[in-house]
């Protein structure tokens, strides 16, 4: 049977954000750094060896770690850093899927005779990205995506490890059981329970005694895995499954009017992403966490795809009304807003009437000016004179 070369890359930027702030300021390199106050939204390296971690609060870390430096996220920075860190990947080779601002498959395959052996191709990489942006990286190599992630977690920070074909199960197998792409806290959890510790363990099962275990879709899912087997190829021009933005809020507690008006900027954000894109959306989704750390999610899927403004946001307020109990009970911590079932605008038939509606014309005006002035040149009324918090992305896609 004919085995291809490891020539699968996973490119994954350390600790990215904070990296960033450490690259921008002198001050910052070699300290533990944590980005965000109330809830840590990226942790250096100096701060994960106090056991810092992202999504934990702010106040955790700084018990964790009193020296910990804490500074608010510049989502432009990273937007602009990883704009370069792309360009990089797209010079290496044509054939990148870009996973989430910071990493990306590259396939290398085609380019042995022009650029050498894959090894070589992400040592390139890695120099030219700490070179020419300033920023660390880690790179997997292996002839799969899902070993190639693998790979690039077990050599971070700031490494490259390279999976030969011939030794993936010797590699693979004595690892714990989390490192298989779909395994959380509670399949984890569940495996452990049966004394099952590695992925040499869950290789070892029956797929029947995995999915009696897990369930059969995740079963089947991890059986695969566990014996090396991912045929997914690297995928060029995938576009989004879903667009979001979440604000770490703290644990000050916060009145349902503005609950409602961060609520209204995540929007605003979302759906001017969605129109820059020429995209439309099908189902609107809030994410929500609570002070006792547990979380929530709602979901509402609209009659018609939209990219307006008005109607995502309508959606958007119903599903936060609704949880209004949970949040009154436990504290609203963390609010975030997702649109997914995505479609192109220009592939989706319009409702009648077809004429433009003064909605559409609005959001078309609103987007004109910021994108000639700036984000903060207009802004919503009940957002004036609040502290909003900083919106991020949802990571990963």
């Amino acid at each position: 049977m004919f085995v291809s070369d490891a020539d699968i890359l996973h490119a994954d930027l350390d600790a990215f954000y904070a990296s960033v702030e450490q690259r921008d300021d002198a001050r910052l390199r070699g300290r533990p750094v944590i980005v965000g106050g109330g809830v840590v939204l990226a942790a250096s390296y100096e701060a994960k060896a106090y056991g810092v971690r992202t999504a934990m609060t702010g106040g955790q870390a700084r018990r964790l770690c009193p020296d910990v430096a804490v500074v608010e996220p510049r989502m432009s920075a990273y937007t602009e850093a990883s704009r370069a860190v792309f360009e990089i990947f797209r010079q290496t080779t044509p054939v990148v899927e870009g996973l989430s601002i910071d990493e990306a498959f590259l396939g290398v395959g085609g380019l042995r005779r022009i650029s050498g052996p894959p090894v070589d191709i992400a040592r390139r990489l890695r120099q030219d990205v700490s070179e020419r942006v300033g920023l660390p990286i880690t790179v997997g190599v292996a002839r799969t995506k899902f070993l190639a992630k693998v790979a690039s977690g077990v050599a971070k920070p700031d490494g490259l490890l390279v999976v030969p074909p011939d030794e993936e199960l010797a590699f693979l197998h004595p690892l714990p059981v989390e490192r298989l792409w779909g395994v959380g806290p509670v399949t984890a959890g569940k495996l452990r329970t049966k004394g099952v510790l590695t992925v040499g363990d869950v290789a070892e099962l029956p797929q029947r005694a995995l999915v009696a275990m897990v369930g059969r879709a995740a079963g089947y899912h991890l059986y695969a895995l566990a014996h090396g087997l991912d045929p997914r190829p690297v995928e060029v021009g995938r576009r989004r499954r879903s667009i979001g933005s979440q604000c770490a809020l703290g644990r000050r507690p916060r009145a349902r009017d503005e609950r409602e008006a961060i609520l209204a900027t995540l929007v605003d954000r979302i759906s001017r992403r969605l129109r820059t894109g020429r995209r439309v959306c099908h189902t609107v989704t809030i994410r929500l966490r609570f002070g006792d750390f547990t979380r929530a999610t709602r979901s509402h899927t609209l009659s018609e795809a939209t990219d307006e403004t008005r109607l995502i946001l309508a959606a958007a307020r119903r599903l936060l009304v609704n949880a209004d109990p949970l949040i009154e009970r436990n504290g609203l911590t963390l609010l975030g807003v997702a649109v997914s079932n995505l479609d192109d605008a220009d592939a989706v038939q319009l409702a009648l009437p077809l004429e433009r509606r003064p909605d559409a014309t609005l959001d078309a005006a609103l987007d004109t000016l910021r994108d000639r002035y700036g984000s903060a040149a207009v802004t919503r009324a009940s957002a004036v004179g609040r502290r909003m918090g900083q919106p991020v992305p949802i990571l990963p896609d």
